[in-house]
């Protein structure tokens, strides 16, 4: 190894949108910006949080909410940090079991993935099956705080169900998920690819909606890094940052993407076959059995001006956050999550000051009665 480089440890989930720190390490981009990049695999997002917070990681591949959850003391371990950089857009689904799945069809849930149809035809089983509190539907989230929470959240609510009374949430890592639902411990869970894949090619799921349908070209993991380590080394984080921009150009060209599925399904990265990685790289998507769908922008690696990112973004993590009584309201927390996610020093490492700021986010409208 090169002994003049700057060695970076960074933590990832195995997720598919994890390629771009993956691209960054294997392809070479780290290596030609002066950077070691050391990945180290973690098997939850807690783990990731505190192995952040304690100073195991220099940066992590990170649910976007994190770090203002940390920030706003929310979380265990919690320290200030900051989300310069977003490294995917979308690539999250909502995935029930083929049981719930042909039930929620003969109440009409639309077979595209469209969340007003599906909904809606959930609602009606709810409430037609008068569940108790011993007998609620069970769904997985990833964390309490992530993108995969409010997702579910808020297609439940736009279907007019309470997610805290007509539903039980709880929480398990990302690669438990199909098995979860396969062994009955689940109905459905939020979680991104290729963990929705994995049950519907198992035979043992569907997937009923995804993020692009919910909240469309919205960020879902961040480049995550205490706002100590940022500021002592900020030379460092720079040269990182130009390093995955280039990596996420690399993996979004669709001429790579049989490259990068037989390097995420190593075994060292997110051990899975190439035919369940292969799905949300290209956009041809297996809603079901006999139901596939193009979804071209189903996963996006953000680089260049995309991966700045948007303090509109995290203003909407905080919302949901508040809206769900994890987090009181509050004017400083959002002067706090504004400059978590303030594109300065991402759009200064690359170059870029005088792009404008992203637009005003849009999501999908109430699932019809």
């Amino acid at each position: 190894m090169n002994t003049d480089l700057t060695p970076v440890i960074a933590g990832y989930i195995p997720l598919l949108d994890s390629a771009v720190l993956v691209a960054a390490k294997e392809i070479g981009f780290a290596e030609q910006e002066g950077i070691a990049l050391k990945l180290v695999r973690e098997t939850s997002w807690a783990n990731i949080r505190d192995r952040m917070a304690v100073g195991h990681f220099d940066v992590a591949h990170m649910l976007a909410p994190m770090p203002i959850a940390a920030s706003l003391n929310l979380t265990s371990l919690a320290v200030p940090m900051l989300a310069p950089m977003v490294l995917g857009l979308g690539g999250n689904a909502i995935t029930v079991s083929a049981g719930l799945w042909t039930k929620m069809a003969g109440e009409g849930a639309g077979s595209d993935g469209d969340p007003a149809s599906t909904g809606a035809a959930l609602a009606r089983l709810v409430r037609a099956g008068g569940r108790g509190s011993s007998d609620r539907l069970r769904f997985g989230v990833v964390h309490p705080f992530s993108g995969h929470a409010y997702e579910l959240r808020y297609w439940l609510a736009a279907a007019g169900l309470d997610p805290d009374r007509d539903v039980e949430i709880s929480v398990l890592p990302p690669q438990l998920m199909a098995d979860a639902l396969a062994a009955g411990q689940l109905d459905g869970y939020c979680v991104g690819e290729p963990w929705n894949t994995a049950a519907v090619v198992a035979g043992t799921g569907r997937i009923a909606t995804y993020k692009q349908a919910i909240w469309p070209d919205s960020p879902e993991k961040v480049l995550g890094v205490t706002k100590d380590w940022a500021e002592r080394h900020l030379v460092t984080l720079s040269a990182l940052m130009r390093a995955i921009s280039a990596a996420a150009d690399w993996c979004a060209a669709p001429e790579n993407a049989d490259q990068l599925a037989d390097l995420l399904s190593r075994p060292d990265y997110l051990g899975c076959p190439v035919e369940i990685c292969l799905p949300a790289l290209t956009g041809d998507m297996r809603l079901g059995p006999n139901t596939s769908a193009r979804i071209p922008d189903f996963l996006t690696f953000s680089g260049g001006a995309r991966a700045a990112p948007s303090p509109a973004h995290g203003q909407w993590f905080y919302e949901q956050m508040v809206r769900w009584r994890q987090a009181e309201p509050s004017a400083d927390a959002e002067g706090t999550v504004a400059r978590i996610f303030s594109p300065g020093l991402y759009r200064a490492a690359l170059g870029l000051e005088d792009l404008p700021q992203q637009g005003a986010i849009r999501l999908f409208d109430r699932a019809p009665a």
